[in-house]
């Protein structure tokens, strides 16, 4: 029998004790490569609480206990799920997707690649993806046949967040973030309260679930966005997973971090570029 002190109480937050606490940070960087700050209890509780009480438990050494059980797979993604930060919107921040207009689809198409592949690494509920094949809509009608075929691996740890971007259907209040009145009406049907993708946009987006840590991609890919994931990794997950995108580039591939993500004091295998919009990188 649990504690006063670690039970859960009726429809609030478990309280959680040091210990406890720790097991559990431990466990998420493990599972997902996510390191938790000293003084994240609070979040854990509040995105937790809920499940642990769906699943009659009244501690989080409970849950930690029961995450460590082979048969608990579906029980382990359900905790990814809750404690990933799924924020994101269409073309945030702008000048990743103003430098592949402007600069890097030009480029590719001056090189001769006829077949280039784009990584979405941690693409959530699937904005960043169509994004960016929006993007390449409108270079191809600006030019037509300038390459053979575009296409795109989005890949993310959660797979409730890939259900989403897989059904490619959003509500009013997530279109109006980021999207503008043209591109909602040239690139989605509207169907009753919701918003669907059009399929010329959706064919070129394989989706994936994936952990960066562990998981493979077959191909090289010519330019990986991998945004606003890396600084919920300790530095030395950071390094690893700098690596895996290194060996998954094309020589001279580049790379979209976040607008807050500084990546040269983790890898020696890109080069900073800086260009009007904004800042990204080269593989040497």
């Amino acid at each position: 029998m649990p504690s006063a002190g670690t039970s859960l109480r009726s429809g609030g937050r478990p309280p959680i004790t040091d210990a406890d606490y720790r097991r559990f940070r431990n466990y998420l960087e493990e599972a997902s490569g996510i390191l938790l700050g000293e003084n994240k209890k609070y979040l854990v509780a509040s995105r937790l609480s809920r499940l642990m009480r769906e699943q009659g438990m009244q501690s989080l050494g409970e849950l930690v206990d029961r995450l460590m059980l082979p048969s608990e797979k579906t029980l382990r993604e359900c905790v990814i799920e809750a404690m990933t930060t799924n924020e994101t919107s269409w073309f945030r921040d702008g000048y990743p997707f103003e430098v592949l207009a402007s600069e890097l689809l030009p480029e590719l198409r001056a090189k001769g690649i006829r077949r280039p592949r784009i990584w979405s690494a941690a693409c959530s509920t699937g904005q960043e993806p169509y994004s960016i094949s929006m993007v390449v809509s409108e270079y191809l009608e600006r030019h037509p046949g300038a390459f053979d075929e575009v296409s795109i691996l989005a890949t993310d740890i959660d797979g409730k967040a890939l259900a989403a971007a897989r059904a490619g259907c959003y509500e009013e209040l997530s279109v109006q973030r980021g999207l503008s009145r043209r591109r909602l009406e040239r690139f989605f049907v509207q169907e009753g309260p919701v918003w669907r993708i059009r399929d010329e946009i959706r064919r070129r987006i394989e989706f994936r679930q994936m952990n960066l840590q562990a998981g493979a991609v077959t191909h090289r890919f010519e330019i990986v966005f991998c945004r606003n994931v890396l600084i919920y990794f300790s530095p030395e997950t950071k390094r690893r997973i700098l690596e895996r995108i290194a060996r998954a580039m094309q020589p001279g591939g580049y790379l979209f971090p976040g607008a807050s993500e500084s990546i040269s004091q983790y890898s020696d295998a890109f080069e900073m570029v800086r260009s009007r919009q904004g800042i990204h990188y080269r593989l040497r």
